[in-house]
């Protein structure tokens, strides 16, 4: 086989060639432990990239659906539900390397990146009212940070910090209160669902990442979305273009463990235990079995509650925990499970799909975000996050229909708070306590809607599904080194780890992009696929991108220097007539 060294690379050269068949792929069998978008991802890169036979991958999955976290569903009397929408943007590397490859199921000849592509490209998404208050009021933030020269610094600190500054730390712990109290805060909070006393490492990972997109927080056109749920598509055209190559599917499997055996440093997984349809199951692994783990799961446990019926909050066994839990205990390499999934008041909290059933409530959503919602288009452009919320309430249309089963006259509501555990501000009551028609009540009168109307609404006019997720920001917990294991871990020779928990270099976590990144990863690794998996793009390497972000952190307030008038003067004459100057001025970073 020929070496396995996976490499990043970037640019033409490496994106459009087309790599060799590896050596003995035909002798080789593959086992993918979970259908997540990583799992559905590996399997599609062993298939182009690998030239591995589609009828010789098999993906178990504990479920009777596919897309783990990438889900769009509708439930008999409950309505529609999804758990979380998903934010995407141009350069999600891995993503896109993936979807140009998977034919549309909604366009002859076309991909699923050209549908998107075009989609965004006639319909760009960018939000209209960002922020509300007092009941569906215009907050004011005019699409400003409002960060303090305090709160510059700090931002700056954490920016240039290495990674092991920033190892095992709170945001709260390197913020100070000037930056929390700023909208910058507010608005990345809501967008990312951090707290502040999720990780400071994943936060200065998020900086690097999206440094390009910083301009585009306050009203989302950085963003964007798929003309439906993320179910509908991006897992079910994934789903039938593997099916196609002939990818086997075992529903209703629970995988409960895997063995190994270690010897002189070489590691191979020799044995896959599962349930089955209740009944006990196990296969042997040689060398030529390659096994893909999805460890940990960010909607494991999640629980639906109804109209008239609270979401439960699930703390009992958790068979994705407990298999990463039974996996790390047989070697130090393989991660720490309990950083993640041991801390559930500060890894939960609940969403909620609203589905209006009359055009009583559209016309209060309609003047909230200023477009029409049945109009195909562009509707709130992302979340409304209600400022003076005690749940700290967020709320979105996209695109509707969001179903393609949606009847017209249907508007279809994604909404989350990050305090579930507090009393809401007109039902008096924390969100984990209330039914779906409580729910209701609560966003109706953040909506605007006349206090007198709210409760009549709310039973007659919406139906609301609850989903409690107990490790949903699991992924955000303070962590060190080791916590996560390598994808492809030291010395081994037959298994990966992929998903949200295996560690990759400088992506971060929460996205499409860092499933597919893992799946491709694993797969090029295990496979010694001769191609480069595409780097995370580099803007936080672009200077031109440094100060674009660096003008807009300071809200377009340019730079003023210390010292007398005349220095500053001849500083600024030597600047102008010099590229940087020209560099300074079109960011309007130029010293006054």
């Amino acid at each position: 086989m020929r070496e396995r060294a996976m490499y990043y690379s970037s640019g033409n050269y490496e994106a459009f060639a087309r790599p060799r068949k590896p050596a003995g792929v035909d002798d080789k069998r593959a086992w993918f432990v979970g259908s997540g978008l990583a799992s559905l991802a590996g399997a599609a890169f062993l298939v182009r990239d690998g030239q591995m036979a589609g009828e010789r991958i098999t993906i178990l999955e504990q479920q009777r659906i596919l897309g783990g976290a990438l889900d769009g569903i509708k439930e008999p009397e409950r309505g529609f539900v999804v758990r979380g929408g998903r934010e995407m943007e141009n350069h999600f590397e891995c993503l896109w390397d993936l979807f140009r490859s998977v034919p549309s199921m909604e366009i002859e000849g076309a991909s699923v990146l050209d549908e998107f592509y075009w989609l965004n490209k006639d319909d760009p998404n960018f939000s209209l009212q960002r922020v509300t208050h007092q009941q569906g009021r215009d907050a004011g933030t005019n699409g400003l940070f409002a960060l303090t020269d305090r709160a510059q610094r700090d931002l700056m600190k954490v920016f240039m910090a290495t990674r092991e500054e920033m190892e095992g730390k709170r945001i709260d712990e390197v913020f100070g209160e000037d930056f929390l109290a700023s909208n910058f805060w507010l608005y990345w909070r809501t967008m990312f669902a951090f707290e502040q006393w999720h990780s400071a490492l994943e936060m200065k990972l998020y900086l690097h990442r999206f440094v390009h997109h910083i301009g585009g927080l306050p009203d989302f056109s950085a963003l964007k979305f798929t003309k439906y749920n993320q179910y509908e598509s991006l897992v079910l055209p994934l789903v039938k273009w593997l099916m196609d190559h002939g990818v086997v599917f075992r529903y209703d499997t629970e995988i409960t463990d895997v063995d190994f055996s270690f010897t002189d440093g070489r590691k191979q997984a020799t044995a896959l235990h599962w349930i089955s349809g209740g009944e006990r199951g196990s296969v042997e692994l040689t060398a030529d079995d390659l096994l893909f783990t999805t460890i940990g799961s960010l909607t494991e446990n999640s629980d639906n509650g109804d109209q008239h019926t609270p979401a439960k909050l699930n703390e009992g066994p958790a068979p994705a925990w407990d298999l990463w839990r039974r996996i790390a205990a047989k070697h130090p390499d393989f991660g720490r499970p309990d950083v993640f999934g041991a801390h559930v008041p500060q890894t939960k909290w609940e969403s909620a799909t609203v589905t209006t059933l009359d055009r009583r409530i559209p016309e209060y959503i309609q003047k909230v975000c200023k477009r029409d919602p049945f109009s195909g288009g562009v509707v709130t452009g992302g979340i409304v996050t209600v400022r003076d919320s005690s749940w700290l309430l967020s709320w979105t249309v996209n695109r509707q229909p969001h179903f393609k089963q949606q009847p017209k006259d249907q508007i279809v509501v994604w909404l989350y708070s990050l305090f579930v555990d507090v009393p809401g501000d007109y039902v008096k009551k924390p969100m984990q306590e209330c039914t779906g028609e409580e729910i209701t009540r609560e966003w109706l009168y953040h909506l605007g809607v006349p206090v007198e109307q709210i409760d009549e609404l709310a039973a007659e006019a919406a139906k609301c599904v609850p989903v409690m997720m107990p490790y949903v920001t699991s992924f955000f917990m303070p962590r060190k080194a080791g916590d996560r294991p390598d994808v492809v871990p030291p010395g081994a020779v037959n298994f990966a780890f992929i998903g949200q928990f295996a560690e990759t270099t400088r992506d971060c976590i929460f996205t499409t992009e860092y499933s597919v990144r893992t799946g491709m990863e694993a797969a090029y690794q295990l496979l010694g696929v001769e191609r480069g998996v595409p780097e995370v793009f580099g803007s936080t390497y672009d200077v031109r991108a440094l100060l674009n972000a660096a003008s807009r952190l300071r809200d377009g307030k340019p730079v003023s220097l210390p010292g007398p008038h005349v220095l500053r003067k001849r500083l600024n004459a030597r600047l102008e007539t010099s590229e940087i100057g020209e560099l300074l001025s079109e960011y309007n970073l130029l010293p006054e």
